[in-house]
């Protein structure tokens, strides 16, 4: 089954369902305006990359899949040049709503910072039976169809249990460029055009 075959069968608990829960544990909705859950819209999965200026900078990478949005941290984000091997750390699920998210965690809350939408577009896994079992053998080929990130990219499981980590590398295609990743306090958000600065100014 593709990835749209489990985006859509992930819509019978609207939400993500149970998958949510750690989710939501680390988060009071009554102070932080991330949203809550929300439902497939149909179409195509999509895939989103924000700008998280947390404790830490770094970028969040995240495919629409199973009814929630699979999500791993990136330090020094996606890059475009099939040399670049970025670590990649697990992050629980989050709902599919939160790839329209850009605006200013409040402090004292979990992951306070500014977040900015720095790329997103669609995506499809390129082999394997569904995104759920490939992710279970710890490997994912797939490709995506963003405003800054296109063709094929594989995150690959180097280290399993406690400790998790994967890799997120570019493919060799016709996308492939030596451009790497671009400076995030620079980067401009794909949405609005406005930079983290601009972002948490705003808010």
């Amino acid at each position: 089954m593709s990835a749209q075959g489990h985006a859509k069968g992930g819509r019978q608990d609207d939400d993500g369902g149970g998958e949510l829960s750690e989710y939501r544990r680390k988060r009071d909705f009554d102070r932080t305006r991330e949203p809550g859950g929300g439902s497939a819209d149909g179409g195509e999965p999509r895939f989103v990359v924000q700008i998280h200026d947390a404790s830490r900078m770094h970028f969040d990478f995240r495919l629409e899949a199973d009814g929630v949005l699979k999500s791993w941290a990136v330090p020094k984000g996606p890059s475009t040049d099939p040399h670049d091997k970025r670590l990649a750390m697990p992050t629980e699920d989050h709902p599919l709503d939160y790839r329209d998210f850009e605006g200013t965690i409040a402090e004292g809350q979990y992951g306070a910072g500014t977040v900015i939408i720095w790329d997103e577009g669609t995506w499809h896994q390129e082999r394997g039976s569904s995104v759920a079992d490939a992710l279970r053998r710890g490997h994912l080929s797939f490709e995506l169809n963003g405003r800054k990130l296109r063709g094929g990219y594989a995150l690959t499981r180097f280290r399993q249990g406690k400790g998790e980590a994967w890799l997120l590398v570019k493919r060799d295609d016709s996308h492939a460029s030596d451009h790497g990743t671009p400076d995030p306090v620079r980067a401009r958000s794909a949405r609005t055009g406005r930079t983290l600065r601009q972002v948490a100014s705003d808010d």
